[in-house]
Parts: C-alpha cells; structure tokens; sequence
C-alpha cells in the first residue's frame, strides 16, 4: 500500500515519518520524499491516528489524486536536484514522465492548473535553490556549478540566477561572507 504525503521534502521529514510509523506499529517497506509503502492496508483509524500525527509537523496526507500526482513531481524534482550526485543526462520531461509513468503533457498540464507555475519553473527554482547551497558551501566554482547542473554557461546561470534572485551568483556569494564574518566579530 502506497501512502502520499504532502510538504515531505528533506531527510529529517523522512525520519519523522519513520518515527511516527513506529509508533503506530506500522511497518513500512520504504519511506522516501512523498511516498510511504507500508506492507499491508491500515485501518481508517490508523490512516487518521497517522494524518494527525503528521500534522503536528507540518506533513499533510493526501487523499485527492491531482494533489498526489504534484506531490510525486515535486518529489521527483526534488531528488533529482537536491540529493542526485548527477543530473539525468536526457531531457527532464522525459525523465520525470519515465519516473511517474505518465505523459508528460498530462503532468504538466495539472501541474500548472494547481501550483500556479510550470514545471520548467518549478525546476529553475529548485536549480537556483541547489546553487545557493553549493555556493555557501564553497567547494565548486561557477564553471563546475553550471557544469553539474546542466547549465550550457557560466552566463546562462548567472542570468537566470539574477533574474530568480535579484542578485548575481557573485554578490550572493560576497553577502553570505559578510554576513559569515559579521558573525564571527560578534
């Protein structure tokens, strides 16, 4: 049985989850961003005793099927960007229709109806979210940053960092530094 969950995004919801099942006595099969899969059905006492104790972290089981189908593409995009070592080397529409089993038109289609913005958005955002991080962390140059994420310039990310951010990947970069060394005087 396969269980969706909305705002699930990073390792420690996937620990709380874990937590929580346990507590339940439910036994899973595989926890990942999303998705749930527990070895056998639980019971509509054990689904709400679940969706209550969820809530109290932020976490929302989902029961409407466009909600879950966004859910899983936010997932996939999430992982894809965030926790891949590599990019897939094939276009992301149909990486993600391969991953979810759907036509991508489809996905994208409802995608855009309920979150309000594309999916090629959405991956830009999660992309520039993904650079912020690597550049805080000071071991990548710009080149091998737009390299690993599939950017085909130094300029073209620098563009499209600005334009999400305001600011280019230098001066981002330069105010986290201040900010870093302001602290450290204190």
């Amino acid at each position: 049985m396969i269980i969706y969950v909305k705002y699930m995004v990073s390792l420690r919801c996937k620990m709380v989850v874990k937590q929580e099942l346990h507590k339940l006595g439910l036994v899973y099969v595989n926890v990942d961003l999303g998705t749930i899969e527990i070895l056998e059905d639980i019971t509509d006492l054990q689904r709400e005793q679940l969706r209550k104790n969820l809530k109290a972290f932020g976490l929302v089981l989902l029961d409407d099927k466009r909600q879950i189908i966004i859910e899983r593409i936010k997932a996939v995009i999430i992982e894809m960007i965030h926790y891949s070592d590599e990019l897939p080397k094939e276009n992301y529409s149909d990486y993600i229709s391969e991953k979810l089993g759907y036509d991508y038109t489809y996905l994208a289609i409802i995608f855009s109806e309920v979150k309000g913005i594309t999916i090629q958005q959405f991956i830009i955002l999660n992309k520039i979210e993904r650079v912020k991080e690597l550049l805080l962390y000071d071991e990548l140059n710009l080149t091998e940053i737009s390299y690993m994420l599939h950017y085909s310039s130094v300029a073209h990310l620098s563009n499209q960092f600005k334009k999400v951010t305001g600011l280019t990947p230098s001066y981002y970069k330069e105010l986290k530094e201040k900010r870093h060394s302001n602290l450290e005087d204190l």
